[in-house]
């Protein structure tokens, strides 16, 4: 349970901080990639003494390491993308709502059994994140003129890879890192995504289409030590844990619905109107379920 907690709580964090970008005016890709390079130093400096000769002889997870940095920096981007064309709300829904994909996933490929209380779960799981997340957005020219296919298929694409990147790591935690800590793991996956970004925007510097921001610096910091301690927590929580794999990555998903709408009732004044209440009461009723049908 504590793995599940920290992961929670370092998600919230992050969405906090995102929130608070735009006031200080910090270049969000920038912090984003400084975010990265700064996961992969904190994960190394804590865990690099645990690397043996024997995870340089088995080295079949450095091709997950490659595939899991191209899912985080290219799954941001497309965030970023679409929280421009179709709204904050509704890409928060795409990206939650991947669990849906990544649970289905699980309990094929692991074979777990289905209960009646596990298909509880996942029903009001989906329905109360998609209660608390929905809000009807007001038509503009940009909404009129942008490709709806386009739109779908950005969305599409952020289900399918958060989907995606959730069972890859579920399975790298299962049958690839005998010979590498999962502490180390999530460190090379993150400094890998920053190596990509960096890449991307030292590019656009020299390009001169835009200017490296000194906030930046800052901004990834507060963001990338609870980045790391996210992804470390979420694959620790797999093996830490009593439950099925799939219930793990519904009760994080589920609760960090919660700890966020708590976290904008709170330090943002938002309204907790009767749609978030029941969507709350719905997202506990999930973890209830999940929680005995462990």
């Amino acid at each position: 349970m504590f793995s599940i907690l920290i992961s929670v709580l370092a998600t919230t964090w992050i969405f906090i901080l995102f929130k608070l970008f735009p006031k200080y005016g910090v270049n969000t890709f920038q912090a984003i990639v400084i975010n990265y390079l700064t996961a992969c130093v904190c994960g190394v400096l804590l865990y690099g003494n645990t690397i043996t000769n024997a995870a340089f002889e088995h080295t079949s997870w450095i091709t997950y390491v490659l595939l899991c940095g191209i899912l985080f920096i290219s799954l941001f981007y497309l965030m970023g993308i679409s929280s421009q064309r179709n709204g904050v709300s509704i890409t928060s829904v795409a990206v939650k709502m991947s669990m849906a994909i990544s649970m289905g996933l699980m309990i094929v490929l692991y074979r777990e059994s289905v209960t009646s209380l596990k298909i509880g779960g996942i029903i009001f799981a989906i329905l109360g994140v998609i209660i608390m997340s929905y809000e009807k957005r007001a038509k503009s020219d940009d909404d009129r003129n942008s490709s709806l296919i386009s739109r779908n298929l950005i969305l599409f694409a952020i289900f399918l890879g958060c989907g995606l990147l959730d069972v890859v790591l579920n399975y790298v935690q299962s049958f690839h890192l005998q010979h590498l800590s999962t502490s180390l793991f999530s460190a090379f996956g993150l400094g890998m995504a920053g190596v990509y970004g960096g890449i991307v925007l030292l590019v656009n510097i020299l390009r001169k289409k835009e200017k490296f921001e000194k906030k930046s610096i800052i901004a990834g910091v507060l963001l990338g030590i609870p980045n790391y301690f996210s992804i470390y927590y979420l694959i620790k929580s797999y093996s830490s844990t009593p439950w099925s794999d799939s219930t793990v990555l519904a009760v994080l998903n589920v609760a960090t619905v919660i700890t966020s709408t708590l976290a904008g009732l709170l330090l943002f004044k938002e309204k907790l109107n009767l749609q978030k209440s029941v969507g709350m009461v719905l997202s506990l009723l999930a973890i209830a379920c999940f929680y005995f049908a462990k």
